[in-house]
């Protein structure tokens, strides 16, 4: 249900059930997070591009799956969800999404949890939960930070779909295209900046200003020892 590949310094993770547009069963996530911390102790990694394959990116939890969960099982299923966000999170290079086709519900979300994400044109978004009798939840938290709070609510409220260039207008997408050009730019970078880089870039969304400004500081002069 996973693809990885490897050339030099950079590794591809694709999604891989291009039958169900890629949708997210409870093993899919499983694979999907042991493959991001497998990457996470290789040292010699520079990026991740994280895409899918077939004509979609990822349309979201399976229905499948979502339709047998229980008040016992429920939590359990969206916990995956998020523990595979945060090891996007928690891998210490830069995480690109290439997005094509559909990008919805937990699907949107681990794109949310990437580094920065690239969307081939036509490319469409979505939250429709609130339309199945469900709110969005875990890693869509990032959505406001991403794209504004007014931006996040239309998604997550109406369910309706955006199409790339407004999610480019929005701030949910960095480039509409292929990311070559990012990553040659990625590439370009000090490995070590680059990873502290990562650091700090999740310390400024989370941390005071103060303890930013700090930290900051402290991981400059460490770059010198």
């Amino acid at each position: 249900m996973v693809d990885v590949e490897r050339e030099g310094s950079v590794a591809r993770i694709f999604l891989n059930r291009p039958e169900k547009a890629n949708a997210l069963n409870s093993l899919a996530l499983e694979e999907l997070r042991h493959a991001l911390r497998e990457l996470g102790s290789d040292r010699s990694l520079r990026t991740l591009i994280l895409g899918g394959r077939g004509r979609t990116f990822c349309g979201g939890a399976d229905r499948e799956e979502l339709g047998k969960l229980t008040a016992e099982t429920a939590a359990a299923f969206v916990t995956r969800i998020h523990e595979v966000c945060q090891a996007i999170r928690e891998l210490p290079v830069p995480v690109v999404a290439r997005l094509h086709g559909a990008v919805i519900g937990a699907g949107l979300e681990i794109a949310a949890a990437c580094d920065l994400r690239v969307a081939a044109e036509g490319t469409r978004f979505a939250m429709p939960e609130v339309r199945l009798g469900i709110p969005s939840v875990v890693e869509a938290a990032l959505l406001p930070r991403l794209m504004g709070s007014g931006r996040a609510a239309w998604l997550v409220l109406t369910g309706e779909a955006i199409d790339a260039r407004r999610a480019l207008e929005w701030g949910l997408i960095e480039e509409i295209g292929d990311e070559q050009v990012l990553l040659e730019h990625l590439l370009a970078a000090d490995g070590e900046a680059l990873r502290m880089q990562k650091q700090l870039l999740q310390l400024w969304e989370e941390a005071p200003l103060a303890t930013s400004v700090t930290a900051s500081i402290e991981r400059f002069a460490r770059l010198h020892k």
